[in-house]
């Protein structure tokens, strides 16, 4: 690892801290322990950005269900129609709320959450999770959240698939 590992510098502003963070990630991204990787990119978001909530939620081909996370309780499960992950889950597309109390069928799995970020993690069409951040302040996430944590997503890809080859094996 890189002795540069964990020092974002904010001061050059989100898009330069999200270009870092990617910097990083390829280098946390472990095949052989995935789900390691994943909670070192929860861990690297939740201590860059200081989300309420950062994590991931998986595909298990019945619904989402959570994975690795920084921050207070999460709901375990997260029908694929349900709340903004399952939103984003369904349209296969980047959903950003300024306030949750006006999304419809909005989850409170924490009721001092009052932003959120949701975004697909895609390989060749398969939505297989999604990164979701969330806010203790109103219009916390923007354009720029968007397209950093999507490029953050593809990086997770590998991993992604990882869990999903790992979880699929173990059902045959």
């Amino acid at each position: 690892m890189s002795s540069q590992l964990f020092s974002i510098d904010l001061t050059k502003g989100k898009n330069s801290a999200y270009e870092q963070v990617a910097a990083q990630l390829v280098e946390l991204i472990d095949l052989e322990n995935p789900v390691g990787s994943l909670a070192n990119f929860s861990a690297l978001l939740k201590d860059t950005f200081h989300w309420w909530w950062i994590g991931i939620y998986f595909n298990d081909g019945k619904e989402l269900k959570v994975g690795p996370y920084q921050g207070p309780l999460a709901c375990n499960s997260i029908a694929f129609n349900r709340g903004v992950c399952g939103h984003a889950y369904s349209t296969a597309m980047t959903v950003i709320v300024p306030d949750v109390e006006e999304f419809p069928g909005h989850i409170a799995c924490s009721t001092a959450s009052k932003s959120e970020i949701v975004v697909p993690i895609i390989h060749q069409g398969l939505v297989l999770g999604v990164i979701d951040a969330d806010s203790e302040f109103l219009n916390h996430f923007d354009e720029q959240d968007a397209a950093g944590l999507e490029k953050l997503a593809a990086i997770l890809v590998p991993a992604m698939l990882s869990l999903h080859i790992a979880s699929a094996s173990k059902t045959q």
